[in-house]
């Protein structure tokens, strides 16, 4: 074992050895000091300008994801022919029914206008309505709590980003696990007129604890009925969505929909398109009260001014407290008090035409909805079955959501046209960074790497850890690409601790990486993997960024920086817990290890990059090495000049399994231009180490001209 020792021995290192397949190398442990910092505070996200980022390479992908769509359109197509062929047999079947059939679709405010209406297409019905200001704010409340609800408004807001054209505004009203993941992926989307802020939601548990509740949604499923309290005084109205939602227009179309409000009208809504309200499922099925067949609340339209004024919260308190004495619970959660409320005042409502909310649920009369796919505008996935649920047209409405799913994010990083956006700190420090490169520097896309904001989304998948009593745990660092996810499972199976890593895909690829995470037992069974997307831009492997994206979320002392390629023996884990001292003991000696009993040091030397175990409060790994090459030897070198000392572990090793070689090293051996960039940075490096640490940083540069 190999520590190493910071200043007057306040940090320490230790390191293993590692047996490669066929070559052999070491594994180092650094333990020390340290202690926690304060949590970053995720502060409500101002809109961010344009990220100017696009390179050949990004072109390409413009090119490619363009001829996806084609496909998706020419698929549509063939789905429209269907539908128009259905259409046409049961056309004389529909004349006689028109009236009866299409009423419901009329977006109203009263009774016998409801009677009366008959749409004649979501295109002309939007045409009348008074047209949205060019740069109008449009606002959108969202509730999400959790991981995998985290991943569903990613596609919700892809979809609404992929039609819009004004400005948005989002709030989240999050638990603490959502705003983690949201905050992050938007921070680091930097899209252009959007803005995001977040609302505590384990502040608003009390708000609605005292109602039971039976749907799957939990707690989180009543938290809609608050948002009058929980949204700022100041904001007028607001679009709540539920995460399951997947828009197919405009949404500033359905922000225009306000100004039909009259009267006493303060909820926007469309018809519940089951028979859930109806009482008919099944014998002594008692639902709670609603108008009719009742309204759904997955898209709602809240005026929240005129509710503050109505006294909206000591009303729907009055309903819930009434309706429980009987009911006991709620069925479908906020749904079901809504509609209670709605019962007693039927005043409240503005009947949206129900292709605002086409509820994709089995058994429903979301088909009356549209006469064609142009007419859809919002489509809603609330049953439990999600895409496998049972439409006669599910298939387009599957392609619409996977279109979404696994559309490059990146693309949507587009200026608003007239609508300039308000620049922020940390937006106008890039623009500037990047307009003190040289372009005509030939290694001036490996400098440009080095300020690159990649969209990241933490924690993919569900995850939990449970600390050691003792506070001796460790967590296995790494990153890969979609061509290393075979490794997954070899590693889970050989190291038990917690594991956290960074996975460098792009949006489809994301998605594959789901199902193949989601098809493997041994993956699922492990519930301490932190799984961390860091989305594709650019032409190189960020393997700096990667290593740093993982290696901050962990959530133990102490870390193990590993590659992926790299078997640790059976209970590794377990033996580093046990081997972790206040004191350091740092280039491997093979032999010495073989016969080792007790742990030794070792020196650095040159191009020394041994894998270690350090404390979480290490420094991290210099961006500027992309690719191939020396990249975790800058690091290693940066901890030696932090007085770090080096500890070789016995009886503790990896296995390096043999795989094919990077990309990226292909290129290092194929391309002088990629050698001699490398030899660049390597040697600005060192220079940036002489200004840093002085007189201590000489034997680096004397090592480097000896080797």
């Amino acid at each position: 074992m190999l520590g190493i020792c910071r200043g007057r021995r306040k940090f320490l290192a230790a390191s293993l050895t590692v047996l490669f397949i066929p070559a052999v190398t070491w594994i180092y442990l650094f333990a020390g000091s340290f202690e926690d910092g304060k949590p970053v505070s995720l502060s409500p996200l101002e809109s961010q300008p344009h990220s100017p980022r696009y390179t050949a390479s990004s072109q390409r992908e413009r090119e490619s994801l363009e001829v996806r769509m084609r496909e998706v359109e020419e698929e549509n197509r063939v789905l429209r022919k269907q539908l128009s062929l259905a259409q046409s047999r049961n056309q004389s079947h529909r004349r006689s029914n028109h009236s009866r059939t299409y009423s419901m679709e009329e977006g109203t405010g009263d009774s016998e206008n409801l009677r009366a209406g008959i749409v004649a297409g979501n295109s002309s019905e939007c045409g009348q309505q008074p047209a949205v200001e060019k740069c109008e704010t449009i606002h959108v409340a969202i509730v999400c709590a959790g991981y995998n609800a985290s991943r569903d408004v990613v596609t919700l807001v892809k979809s609404v980003l992929f039609h819009r054209r004004n400005p948005l505004h989002f709030h989240l009203i999050a638990d603490a696990i959502a705003k983690q993941i949201l905050a992050t992926l938007f921070q680091t989307w930097m899209v252009p007129a959007v803005r995001v802020d977040f609302y505590d939601a384990d502040e608003l548990k009390s708000e609605v604890s005292w109602i039971p509740n039976k749907h799957y949604s939990g707690i989180y499923g009543l938290m809609k009925l608050v948002l009058t309290k929980t949204l700022p005084a100041n904001l007028e109205r607001v679009i709540v969505l539920d995460t399951d939602i997947t828009f197919a227009t405009d949404i500033a179309e359905l922000w225009a929909v306000f100004h039909k409000f009259k009267g006493q009208q303060v909820l926007g809504l469309v018809e519940n398109q089951s028979d859930w309200y109806l009482g008919n499922l099944w014998k002594n099925h008692r639902p709670w009260p609603a108008l009719g067949r009742g309204y759904n609340t997955g898209v709602i339209l809240l005026l929240l001014d005129k509710l503050r004024k109505m006294k909206w919260e000591q009303m729907w308190r009055l309903t819930a407290e009434r309706e429980l004495m009987s009911m006991l619970s709620t069925s479908l959660a906020d749904q079901d008090i809504f509609n209670a409320v709605i019962k007693q005042n039927p005043f409240l409502v503005y009947q949206l035409p129900c292709f605002w909310n086409v509820q994709l649920s089995d058994h429903t009369r979301s088909e009356q909805c549209y006469r064609d796919v142009s007419d859809l505008k919002v489509i809603h996935w609330n049953s439990p079955k999600k895409l496998r649920v049972k439409n006669k047209h599910v298939e387009f409405f599957r392609n619409l959501y996977l279109t979404f799913l696994e559309y490059d994010g990146n693309l949507l990083r587009r200026e608003l046209f007239g609508c300039p956006s308000e620049a922020d700190v940390n937006s106008e420090n890039l623009q500037k960074q990047l307009s003190e490169l040289d372009e005509d520097d030939l290694c001036y896309e490996f400098r440009r790497e080095r300020f690159t904001v990649h969209r990241t989304h933490l924690y993919f998948l569900h995850y939990e850890y449970e600390p050691t009593s003792d506070n001796t745990d460790v967590t296995l660092v790494a990153q890969l690409s979609m061509d290393r996810l075979q490794m997954l499972e070899a590693i889970c199976k050989h190291w038990e601790g917690p594991i956290s890593l960074a996975l460098y895909l792009s949006d489809a690829e994301a998605q594959q990486f789901l199902r193949y995470a989601q098809g493997s037992e041994v993956l699922m069974s492990r519930h301490n993997v932190g799984y961390h997307i860091v989305y594709k831009e650019g032409q190189f492997y960020p393997v700096n960024l990667l290593r740093n994206v993982a290696m901050k979320h962990i959530s133990t002392p102490y870390m193990f920086l590993s590659d992926i390629d790299f078997l640790p023996m059976y209970g590794l884990c377990e033996y580093l817990r046990y081997h972790v001292w206040t004191k350091g003991h740092a280039p491997t000696n093979f032999a010495k290890w073989r016969t080792a009993t007790t742990p030794y040091r070792v020196e650095w030397e040159a191009d020394f990059e041994p894998y270690v175990v350090v404390r979480r409060d290490c420094p991290e790994y210099d961006r500027r090495f992309v690719g191939f090459g020396w990249n975790k030897v800058a690091h290693i070198m940066e901890l030696d000049a932090q007085e770090y000392e080096f500890t070789v572990l016995p009886n503790a090793y990896m296995i390096h399994m043999p795989h094919a070689p990077s990309f990226d090293i292909t290129k290092f051996r194929s391309n002088k231009q990629y050698r001699i960039c490398l030899k660049t940075l390597k040697e600005e490096f060192q220079q940036d180490m002489s200004r840093r640490y002085g007189f201590a940083a000489l034997k680096y540069l004397t090592a480097e001209n000896n080797s």
